[in-house]
C-alpha cells in the first residue's frame, strides 16, 4: 500500500513539471508580442525600430538619424530560438522596420519545431498576425 501511495505521488510531481521548452506556439507568441512592442516604441520613441530575425534567434536596433544601434533595454534584448527550432528562410534575415507612424514593410516568418509550425506575419500598417 505504501509502495503504490509513494508511486502516485511521484507520478503526480512527474505530471506537474512543467515542460522546459516551450511549445512552439508560446514562443511564436513572446516573438509576435515583442514585434508590437517594438512597434511601439517606434510610434512612442519618434524613431525607427528595427527587428533582425535570424535561423539563431533576434535582436532590436533603433535609428538614430546617422546608424542603427542595438536596443537591449527591457523588452529589446537579444533572444535565441529554443533549441530545435527551425526558422524559415533561413538563407537570409527577415528584417522588420518599424517607422515613427508604426507603419512597417511586409515580412513573413516560419517558426518550426517537433512537427510544428507557427507563421508570424507583419503587413504594410505594421499590424502582427500569426498563423497557424
Amino acid at each position: 500500500m505504501v509502495v503504490a501511495i509513494i508511486g502516485l505521488a511521484a507520478g503526480a510531481v512527474v505530471l506537474s513539471v512543467p515542460n522546459p521548452k516551450p511549445a512552439v506556439a508560446a514562443e511564436a507568441e513572446r516573438f509576435a508580442a515583442r514585434l508590437v512592442r517594438a512597434r511601439e516604441e517606434a510610434i512612442l520613441g519618434n524613431r525607427p525600430v528595427a527587428v533582425e530575425a535570424t535561423a539563431r534567434g533576434y535582436a532590436f536596433s533603433t535609428f538614430d538619424g546617422a546608424e542603427w544601434t542595438p536596443l537591449a533595454d527591457g523588452p529589446f534584448g537579444p533572444e535565441t530560438w529554443t533549441e530545435g527550432s527551425t526558422v524559415s528562410p533561413s538563407d537570409t534575415p527577415v528584417r522588420v522596420v518599424f517607422d515613427p507612424s508604426g507603419v512597417a514593410d511586409p515580412a513573413t516568418l516560419t517558426l518550426a519545431r517537433d512537427g510544428r509550425s507557427r507563421r508570424i506575419a507583419v503587413d504594410g500598417a505594421g499590424e502582427v498576425r500569426i498563423d497557424g
